[in-house]
Parts: structure tokens; C-alpha cells; sequence
């Protein structure tokens, strides 16, 4: 066996959203974590604009919601609006539903907010090792760890850490999917864009009419922070060296605007659409990006990434610590693919359908007649809400009881129809996410998940003498109230997972004194030493 300098239970690769959010996951539950970003620090740029409300609910149970909300834009800015250019009246627009207002369906609302806003809020939630500048340049998987080979790029030194388990979160030219040899599919690369950095005096044009983007024929327009600073989005130039930027987004702002734009970072990128073959490679795993690369219309790339990693690490942190089994971690790939692949089908019509919009106005345009006040939108105003995709996810795997004793059957077509994408019913089935309901007025079911599995139940003392592992339940009383809409009897219980979805229902009282126990190392499976 190699000697290694460090050994942690899990290394995370990439220093995103998605890397720190799985930090502070896997801390939360004593697991001993690294992350390792290859830039120098935090990204400049604003990248991601949106937080979607499941992912502030994931971020309300790590307590920074809150947080989040106050660096964020006013619910008013979540909705998108179509012009000619920046300075003309609207000709389309749509809410972002979820973001541009509280919904019954969730205790909290989304925002729109750039990632580098984000970020540094990510990094203080947690303690453990963050080193910034070092690279991972090779890897090994030996038969209970895996050893990196590091360097860090301020001193040339290289180190090796020996790992249980490495999560990769380095973006959607993720060095460790390469290297492994993971193929993708999907359309691929599908555009190379642009984002321009700049401040202009835009409020005359906007402060009436906010919203977190704006689609023009000259590129998208987005406000970056509640006390100014602008993006433009577009294709990149052919001779995108030589490309006048500051002159490029000034004329882009239409014709006899008046305003130069102050450039002050440029970032060309590659809008990529593709989902990995494999999530896992033995004690590998690929989580946000280097998963799955979302286009970015309907913001839905980052935030499938954050539920990636909420699904990923309760599992990572049971296997690490012995109350459950290795066979648990097949049940990411089994559950997040899917989810992944709508995800992508998704944000692939949503980007036809953008265009679609801007084709109708330009037809308009065209016609020499006087253009009407609006265009016909080719979806509802509901389309950008996508609360099915949101909060409407079901898995079927392993870790869920469909009968609260028996994993459903295998299958090999896409459990969610597409029809589904935008509308969420909330339901207790298992496999999909438990219910928003209020226990109390400021407490909501969702605030009961964390470092345990949960059972809801209006009758908590028919449940107490269960034989179950020490720490890994906690029982919490359901108003009976919500009994019914949850499917419950009077000694009904639900097993919630950590990560909020549902592992087993019994309708009524528990079948014998084992039923928690079977239930849990169904759901775990048979675990085994720690080391």
C-alpha cells in the first residue's frame, strides 16, 4: 500500500457551488472532508444566477437561507422579459414561479442572485480543509481508498491524500471524469458565448420593469447585484481578441442609447448539453457539472448540482461512518441519472422555446406593418416555473420502500412523464419529496430532516419502542390534521431519508416490533466496519 502525506473519508474535487455545498454537507455529518479548487480563489465571474427554491429549502436546513435571501434581489426580479433592446417596452414576458413570489408548496422562495455572490457564503458554512491552487493531476483506486496525487500551483510541491471516497465537482471538463474514462451523451457543445462584466446607469431603462434577465436581439442583459453592475450574455465574435467589448455592448444597447459601457471582466465559455455515462466509478462519484452539463436558460444547471450533492452525501456520510452499506452509494447513480437526463431534455426546450419567441417578434418586425404589443408566448407563464422538475422529483431505487418493506421493481423507462416538468402536485407517495406542511406556524416538515432519518407519525408512542439504530432516527409527531392529506390512519408513520424524500409509508400501525429496524437496513443496507 502507497504512503499518503494526508487521509480524509472523502476529497472533493472542485471548489463551485456544488464542491461547497457538499462541504458543508458531509461536515454537518462528522465526516472528515477536503476540498481542492485548481483556481486561486473564489470565481470572479457571476456565473449561475439562480438559486431555485428546493435549493433554498437545502439551504435553509444548513441555516443559510436567510443569508442568502439578503444578498440576493427582491422577489420582483424573478422574471424574464423580452425586448428588442434594452430600452424598448417589453413584447414577452414570464415569471420565474417559485422566485418572483412565496408558493404554498415550499416555506421558503428562491432568488435570483449571481455565484460569486453565493460562493463566499458557502465557504464560511463550513471549517474543514479548503485549499485553494492545487490541482488534481492523477488518481489511483486501491481496494478500500483512493490516493490523489496533488500540486499545488504556488509552490510547484506535490502531495498525495489518501481518500475512502472522492467526490468530483470540476465542471463539466472535469478532470477526474476524463481520466476515468466516462463517456457522455447528449448533444454536447451547443454555443460559444460570452459574458461581459460592466457598469452602466441602466436604472432610467429598468427600475420600472425588473426582471433577472432580459432576452434582446442583441444578446441577454442581466442585472448582477441589488446595488448595480451589469452582464451581457452573446455569441462569441469570431476574432474575439481584437473585439472592441466596451463598443460591442454599447451598440448592443440599441441605437442612440447614449451609454457606454464600462467593461471590466470578459469570460468566453462553452455551452455544453450532456449527461455522463456513469455517476460512479467504484469510490468515485460525479456530482453538478462534471455529471451532467446543463444548458442555462431556466437556470436549471447549478441547483440540479446542489440536489445531486443532497441526495450523494447522507449516503456518503452512512457508509463512512458504519450505519449503513457500500451497496447504498449504487442508489445515487440509480436516482440522480434520470433526474438528470429530464433535467437536461428541459433546459434544451426551453432554449428552442426562447428562441421561438425571439423568431415570432423578429417575424413581426418583418412584416412592415405596425408591430402588436405583444407576442404570443409559446408556453404558459407558468413554463419557467418547472415545479414538477423543482419539487416533483420521484426516485425509484433501492432506498425507497414502495410497500415499507419492499424496493420497487427495476425500471427502464423514465418514471416521471414529461408532462410533469411544470406541474407539481404534492404528494406522500414514497420516493418523492415530503410534503411542505407546517407543524407548528413557523416550523414547516421540512425543517424535521438532517443528520437522521425521520418518522412522522400522529401517534409517536405507538412507534417509540421500535428497535432502531441509536442516532440514525428521530420521531416526530404529525398534526393529525395532516394525516390524511400524508395517506395516514391513526398510528400511520412515514420514513423520511435525510435528504427530505420519503423511504417508506405504513398506512397504519407498524406490521411487528422490527418493522423501523427491517425498514432501515432495508434502505441502508447491511452495513459493515467503518474502515
Amino acid at each position: 500500500m502507497s504512503v499518503a502525506d494526508a487521509e480524509v473519508d472523502v476529497l472533493i474535487v472542485g471548489g463551485g457551488p456544488v464542491g461547497l455545498t457538499a462541504r458543508a454537507l458531509l461536515e454537518r455529518w462528522g465526516v472528515r472532508v477536503s476540498l481542492v479548487e485548481k483556481h486561486g480563489e473564489l470565481s470572479p465571474f457571476p456565473r449561475s444566477r439562480l438559486v431555485n427554491v428546493r435549493s433554498m429549502e437545502i439551504y435553509r436546513g444548513l441555516g443559510l437561507a436567510d443569508e442568502i435571501t439578503a444578498g440576493a434581489f427582491a422577489p420582483e426580479y424573478g422574471r424574464i422579459r423580452f425586448r428588442d433592446t434594452l430600452h424598448d417596452r417589453d413584447f414577452a414576458t414570464a415569471a420565474m414561479v417559485g422566485i418572483n413570489a412565496p408558493i404554498p408548496e415550499s416555506p421558503v422562495t428562491g432568488a435570483v442572485t449571481s455565484q460569486d455572490r453565493l460562493e463566499p457564503t458557502l465557504l464560511a458554512a463550513a471549517v474543514a480543509e479548503m485549499r485553494f491552487g492545487t490541482e488534481l493531476i492523477d488518481l489511483t483506486e486501491e481496494a478500500d481508498s483512493v490516493v490523489a496525487v496533488l500540486v499545488d500551483h504556488r509552490s510547484g510541491e506535490g502531495t498525495r491524500v489518501r481518500a475512502r471516497y472522492v467526490l468530483a465537482a470540476d465542471g463539466a471538463n472535469s478532470t477526474v471524469r476524463q481520466r476515468l474514462g466516462i463517456g457522455t451523451a447528449g448533444p454536447g457543445a451547443l454555443a460559444a458565448v460570452t459574458t461581459v462584466v460592466f457598469d452602466a446607469d441602466l436604472d432610467g431603462w429598468c427600475a420600472d420593469q425588473p426582471a433577472g434577465v432580459y432576452f434582446t436581439a442583441h444578446g441577454s442583459f442581466l442585472p448582477l447585484y441589488p446595488e448595480g453592475g451589469w452582464a451581457w450574455l452573446g455569441p462569441t465574435p469570431e476574432d474575439a481578441e481584437r473585439t472592441d467589448w466596451p463598443g460591442l455592448v454599447s451598440r448592443a444597447l440599441g441605437p442612440d442609447a447614449g451609454v457606454r459601457a464600462d467593461v471590466s471582466r470578459v469570460q468566453h465559455w462553452v455551452m455544453n448539453a450532456f449527461v455522463a455515462e456513469r455517476f460512479r466509478h467504484g469510490r468515485i462519484l460525479l456530482a453538478g457539472d462534471a455529471a451532467h452539463a446543463i444548458p442555462i436558460v431556466g437556470g436549471l444547471g447549478m441547483n440540479t448540482g446542489i440536489a445531486d450533492v443532497h441526495n450523494l452525501c447522507w449516503k456518503l456520510a452512512g457508509v463512512v461512518r458504519g450505519w449503513a452499506g457500500p451497496s447504498l452509494l449504487d442508489t445515487y447513480e440509480t436516482e440522480r441519472q434520470p433526474v438528470a437526463h429530464r433535467t437536461l431534455h428541459q433546459a434544451v426546450a426551453n432554449s428552442k422555446l426562447m428562441f421561438e419567441a425571439q423568431s415570432l417578434r423578429h417575424e413581426q418586425l418583418q412584416t412592415g406593418g405596425a408591430a402588436p404589443a405583444r407576442v404570443e408566448l409559446p408556453w404558459s407563464d407558468r413554463y419557467f416555473a418547472q415545479l414538477g422538475l423543482v419539487l416533483g422529483v420521484a426516485y425509484r431505487s433501492d432506498a425507497v420502500l414502495t410497500d415499507g418493506s419492499t424496493p420497487p421493481e427495476p425500471s427502464h423507462t423514465d418514471p416521471e412523464p414529461s408532462d410533469t416538468v411544470t406541474d407539481y402536485v404534492p404528494t406522500a407517495e414514497p420516493g418523492h419529496r415530503m410534503p411542505h406542511l407546517w407543524l407548528t406556524p413557523d416550523r414547516s416538515t421540512l425543517d424535521s430532516f438532517g443528520e437522521w432519518f425521520t418518522l412522522l407519525t400522529p401517534d409517536p408512542a405507538a412507534w417509540e419502542q421500535q428497535t432502531t439504530t441509536p442516532g440514525v432516527l428521530h420521531i416526530e409527531r404529525l398534526p393529525d390534521e395532516h394525516a390524511d392529506v400524508c395517506g395516514l390512519g391513526p398510528q400511520g408513520a412515514l420514513l423520511v431519508r435525510p435528504d427530505g424524500h420519503i423511504g417508506a409509508r405504513w398506512r397504519d400501525r407498524a406490521p411487528s416490533d422490527t418493522t423501523l429496524h427491517q425498514a432501515l437496513t432495508a434502505i441502508g443496507g447491511s452495513p459493515r466496519s467503518s474502515r
